[in-house]
Order: C-alpha cells, then structure tokens, then sequence
C-alpha cells in the first residue's frame, strides 16, 4: 500500500500550510478532487518527490520514500499533455522509458510489447507528431509500463481529449492497473472519470484530504 500521513507543506508567504493524507491500494485507481488552487497538483509532486513536506510520512508497503530523491521512486507520472519528443517515433519515445542497462534488442522487444499492449501494434514507426491525442497518451502509458514501477500519478490525463476517446483511455487505463497492480493516483475535476475508474476517493478541501 502506498500511504501518505500529515504531509505538511507550505510555500513561501502561504498562511495555512497544506496537510495531506491518502492511502492507496495496488491495482486500484485512488481519486483526488479539489477547486481549482486547492492543492491537487502539490500533492502530486510531494508524492513524486519534487516537493519536500517539512513534515509527516510517505512510505510504500513500509518503505520510506521520503529520503528518495524523484530519480529514485518507484513512480511514474502521466501529466495533460503527453510529454513525448514530437520528432521522435512512437517506438523511440517508449524506449526512453527503459532502465539502464538494458539492451538494444531487448529494449525493442519490450518497446513492441508494450504498444502491443497499450494497442499500438502497427505503430512503432510512426512520428509523434502525427498521432492524434489518444494515440500520445497510449504512447506514453506504453512507456510506463517500461520503467516498471508500481505508483502511477495521473494529472489530469484525460482532460485533452475527446468524449469517446476519454472514454477508451480511461477504461484502459483501469485495465493496466488492475494488470499490472499499480497504485494508481488520479487527479481529475471530471465526476465521470472518477466514478468511472475510482475505488477511494479524497477531496482537497481548505488544504486538508478528506474521504469523500
């Protein structure tokens, strides 16, 4: 289980500092909502390590992840956009997710499969550029499934896309994590992607997580 308890953040010249907690399960999808400057997205980067709290704790099946610097947790983090090099093919892009040490023929294997995966297949060769929204955020589910760890943050993933194309993102993305045993972190201000993919669900209210 990856549990957060009494994260405490502030930024400079804040009044009323943020305090967080959340626990998520593996192979389950855990929703976060919240206004708009009510925090989401600050508790996704205390999780994924670009913000230090100045207090409390974050530890994975009991392991502290506090001390881990982002290059080091076992997190992947899926924003709006797809964050692919648009000059790149869809196979290049998946292999940038790859561990060191891995070696070109294996490298292509897995990059292969996890289009395959993501259902891709056919599309390894194709530039980014010239791939519609869904297919960017099928690319980039593939290359998560390279860097093979197990807590995946979504920031608001979907909200690029179409209704119908939402929806098969979606679905897929409930797929893999059941799959694959992920502790999947969603944050979304879209009821329907929560109800739709959700077991927990927290509300940012007033800086503070609660159970909604």
């Amino acid at each position: 289980m990856l549990r957060a308890d009494d994260l405490i953040f502030a930024y400079p010249g804040q009044g009323q500092p943020y305090r967080f907690s959340l626990a998520a399960e593996p192979g389950a999808v855990t929703a976060i909502s919240g206004s708009s400057g009510s925090g989401k997205s600050t508790l996704l980067d205390l999780l994924a390590g670009f913000t230090q709290p100045s207090s409390g704790t974050l530890a994975l099946d009991g392991v502290d992840l506090l001390p881990l610097p982002p290059e080091n947790r076992p997190v992947s983090l899926l924003l709006q956009s797809d964050n692919l090099f648009e000059h790149l093919s869809a196979e290049e892009n998946v292999l940038l997710g790859l561990p060191r040490g891995t070696t070109k023929p294996q490298g292509k294997a897995q990059a292969l499969d996890a289009l395959d995966e993501v259902g891709l297949a056919g599309f390894a060769g194709n530039v980014a550029s010239t791939l519609s929204g869904g297919q960017k955020q099928r690319v980039a589910l593939a290359r998560t499934l390279l860097r093979d760890r197990p807590v995946l943050l979504l920031d608001e993933p979907f909200s690029a896309l179409d209704d119908e194309t939402r929806g098969l993102i979606r679905v897929l993305v409930g797929e893999l994590t059941q799959r694959h045993g992920w502790h999947t972190v969603l944050v979304s201000h879209h009821a329907d992607d929560i109800a739709a993919l959700a077991s927990a669900h927290y509300r940012i209210v007033d800086g503070r997580t609660e159970r909604a």
